[in-house]
């Protein structure tokens, strides 16, 4: 993987976090490096399943493939979440 590759991954990750992470209900307790590695990994992991199902690549936007990768940031986005919001009420005293 090149160095236009690696900026192209960071860029549609971020965009595919943002979009998941909006897309859920309420407010969440994550900074914006989390979301752009959640989304990274949910357009690797969707790219993934929509190969593996046999979605076909098209010269234009792969609606299905895109499913795949917002669905899984948004469930990425709230298992993040909720990992950190369990960590601090941990740390706070009683």
């Amino acid at each position: 993987m090149n160095i236009t590759g690696i900026i192209s991954a960071i860029i549609i990750g971020a965009i595919i976090g943002a979009v998941g992470r909006l897309l859920l209900p309420g407010r969440q307790p994550i900074g914006v490096i989390l979301t752009v590695i959640v989304g990274i990994i949910a357009a690797l992991i969707g790219t993934g399943i929509a190969q593996i199902i046999g979605v076909r690549t098209t010269s234009g936007i792969d609606w299905i493939e895109l499913v795949f990768q917002v669905g899984l940031a948004m469930l990425g986005v709230a298992l993040v979440a909720s990992l950190q919001a369990r960590r601090k009420h941990r740390r706070m005293p009683r």
